[in-house]
């Protein structure tokens, strides 16, 4: 039979049509085409942008001083003169004879003292728009020794200054240690008050130089009822800081102890006091002082001080 035969024959053109298949196939083999826009290895990728908060910006947003009033008072450049002390101060904002002297400035969260001449204080004939450490609120009785210790720290830019003629600004206090006599004391040496000198003066003047001041004894060897008197002491030589820091804001340091005195600008320069005179100081109750008292009563002259803060602690 022929049957078999043609299926052989067919078996055998089906293998080599296979065969031609697979050659032909794999002479036509198409390269990949890269994509056009390949994605990134993964080291390339790029990193998620973070959600940040808007930045506060000085001038746009709204900034409060933080400074702690309860242990303050403040003295003004109007009346005999007139005060205010805790716990009216603490509202100052809403004390309507602040508005003018003690007000905020809330473009940059400062405190500012505005002063200029008018009324003075005892024993002064300079007006001030000036902060008065009171240890108990309301009471000027309860002070503080160099053997207890203090320290006065605090951020602030005299901004505003008129001038004594084009080459000559005025100047003003910004800082003191004031010190007081007990009753005692006072009653010793037959005062009518409890005055005593101040021990620390810091200034601000010649546009923009820091100025300190102390005391010393006219005599070491004053007896200790002599050395009461204010009469007694007379100012030191005084230091100058090498840092003329303008308008700009600059802090001030103030660290006393028993029989030393220390004071800081900037965190940069400094000067300490320990020698005979300040340790016969310890005999003095003291208080802090901190503001603007201008030191001239020319015709038109003023001062404006900002505190941004204002630490005290003993």
């Amino acid at each position: 039979m022929t049957i078999p035969k043609i299926q052989s024959y067919y078996w055998i053109f089906l293998f080599i049509g296979s065969i031609c298949l697979i050659a032909s196939c794999k002479d036509e083999i198409i390269e990949p085409v890269a994509a056009e826009n390949p994605a990134p290895m993964e080291e390339e990728m790029e990193t998620p942008t973070p959600v940040t908060t808007p930045t506060l910006v000085e001038g746009v947003d709204y900034f409060l001083p933080k400074i702690d009033l309860n242990n303050w008072k403040v003295t003004l450049p109007i009346g005999n003169p007139t005060e205010v002390k805790p716990p009216e101060i603490l509202d100052y904002a809403k004390v309507e004879v602040l508005k003018e002297f003690m007000y905020n400035d809330s473009t940059d969260g400062s405190l500012v003292f505005y002063t200029y001449p008018k009324a003075s204080t005892a024993n002064s004939s300079y007006s001030r728009t000036e902060l008065r450490e009171q240890m108990v609120p309301g009471s000027n009785n309860t002070n503080w020794t160099f053997a207890q210790g203090g320290r006065m720290k605090g951020t602030l830019a005299v901004t505003e200054m008129s001038r004594e003629n084009s080459d000559k600004s005025h100047r003003t206090l910004v800082m003191q240690i004031h010190g007081r006599l007990t009753n005692a004391q006072r009653d010793l040496i037959r005062e009518d008050d409890n005055n005593a000198p101040p021990m620390l003066k810091i200034y601000w003047e010649k546009d923009g130089r820091i100025r300190v001041l102390t005391k010393k004894l006219k005599d070491e060897n004053v007896s200790k009822t002599e050395i009461l008197k204010t009469s007694a002491w007379t100012d030191a030589e005084g230091h100058n800081f090498s840092t003329n820091v303008g308008t700009d804001k600059f802090t001030i340091e103030v660290i006393a102890s028993e029989g030393r005195l220390e004071v800081i600008l900037n965190e940069e320069e400094r000067v300490v006091y320990d020698d005979i005179h300040m340790q016969k100081w310890g005999i003095f109750e003291n208080y802090f002082k901190a503001g603007n008292y201008l030191q001239t009563r020319d015709e038109g002259s003023f001062a404006k001080v900002k505190y941004y803060d204002l630490v005290v602690s003993h």
